[in-house]
């Protein structure tokens, strides 16, 4: 009889959460339009409000400060584009400045021109560059209207941690809007938007255990917002039209309920099983290289290059194996190909990079079978090498 399939790609999506199941089945009865004033109107209106408080209990927001959206690559093309407003006066924004690591939902700049886009590099350890970035904004034409800088909180395909607390001053220091794309973060690391000092955070549903189809750009105030994307009826206070998807937002709050009352428990649990891949993988091939071991990382992520072993055949050999896991970000229309974090850190993406993310049901006995899995390729491709 076959092995069960084991998942071990959370950073691409969380299996759904109980308590976002849960959550969804109720709200099936909720049918009434959300923006209706009649007692079917009010229910589903009742719970896409405790839905918002759940959110922005997250990300230590107020509630009237998360925007619900389709998801986190809608949330980036909504606040990043040069057209803002301060309360009802019009504000421009100049120039994007945004990391070389960014997820491609980020990087590719949203609304912004590409002449407008300048990415700030991050150093070999896969952090970005602060010193860069403060001479970027030294050199940014005032004349041409604000600087907004946009810096990912963890990265999606290493893991490592990025200093945004530092970045979100530095940004401010010269009168810049600041970004994060929490998207990976979230759940893992404490998240406070006052805190870092962001005045947008981007947040998805279905990395922490809700439903796709469901995100939110978090805002940390009400007077600095960008202009719509999506225009009609006027619902989230008139910055994102259309009915909402009451069921993926039900969803998406119950998700983000459970990941604040777990957050101990669930990261505490993740981050030994994470230590204990990778001495597994480190025995079973020496020559394996972790990538941002030595820095800071989200506790659930190991992003390994096995030499001799490229990004597509490990990632088939590991499928075949009856493990899922990745070679990087899963948003690119099931592209595998080089990394553009790997190279903006200065290795040869060629040398290709694989992702084993793990989440609140991983178990020990999972990790177990990943390294004895990982063991079993490693040990065939230096029996290839050597025939070759």
């Amino acid at each position: 009889m076959a092995a069960t399939r084991l998942y071990l790609d959370w950073n691409g999506t969380a299996p759904l959460h109980q308590a976002a199941r849960d959550a969804m089945l109720h709200a099936l009865d909720l049918y009434g339009n959300p923006n209706s004033v009649h007692g079917e109107g009010r229910a589903a209106r009742a719970a896409i409000e405790a839905a918002r408080r759940q959110v922005a209990s997250l990300t230590g927001a107020e509630p009237a400060h998360v925007v619900f959206t389709s998801g986190a690559t809608e949330a980036a093309n909504m606040v990043l584009t040069p057209e803002f407003r301060m309360g009802r006066t019009p504000l421009t924004i100049g120039h994007l400045y945004t990391s070389a690591i960014e997820h491609p939902a980020v990087l590719e700049g949203g609304r912004f021109p590409k002449e407008k886009i300048s990415e700030i590099p991050v150093t070999s350890d896969g952090i970005v560059d602060l010193v860069v970035l403060e001479t970027m904004l030294s050199a940014h034409d005032k004349a041409s209207g604000l600087p907004m800088v946009a810096i990912m909180l963890a990265n999606n395909e290493t893991g490592i941690l990025q200093p945004v607390y530092e970045a979100a001053k530095i940004a401010q220091a010269f009168g810049g809007v600041f970004v994060v794309d929490a998207v990976q973060a979230a759940g893992r690391v404490p998240l406070d938007i006052k805190a870092i000092g962001a005045d947008f955070l981007i947040i998805s549903s279905h990395k922490i255990g809700g439903p796709k189809g469901a995100g939110a750009l978090v805002s940390r105030g009400e007077m600095l917002m960008p202009k719509p994307l999506i225009h009609g009826g006027g619902q989230e206070k008139g910055h994102r039209s259309g009915t909402e998807n009451a069921l993926a937002v039900i969803g998406f709050g119950a998700a983000a309920a459970a990941a604040v009352a777990e957050f101990d428990s669930r990261n505490a649990a993740v981050e030994k099983l994470r230590d204990r891949l990778e001495e597994g993988m480190r025995l079973a091939a020496p020559d394996v290289i972790i990538h941002g071991k030595d820095g800071p990382r989200v506790p659930n992520t190991s992003f390994f290059t096995l030499p001799g072993l490229k990004s597509e055949t490990g990632q088939i050999a590991f499928d075949l194996e009856g493990l899922a896991i990745s070679a990087g970000s899963a948003c690119s229309s099931g592209k595998v190909g080089e990394s553009h974090v790997l190279a903006a850190m200065g290795r040869d993406p060629k040398l290709g990079a694989l992702r084993i993310s793990l989440g609140f049901t991983t178990t020990e006995e999972d990790v177990d079978r990943a390294i004895d899995a990982f063991a079993r390729i490693a040990g065939r491709r230096k029996t290839a090498g050597a025939a070759a």
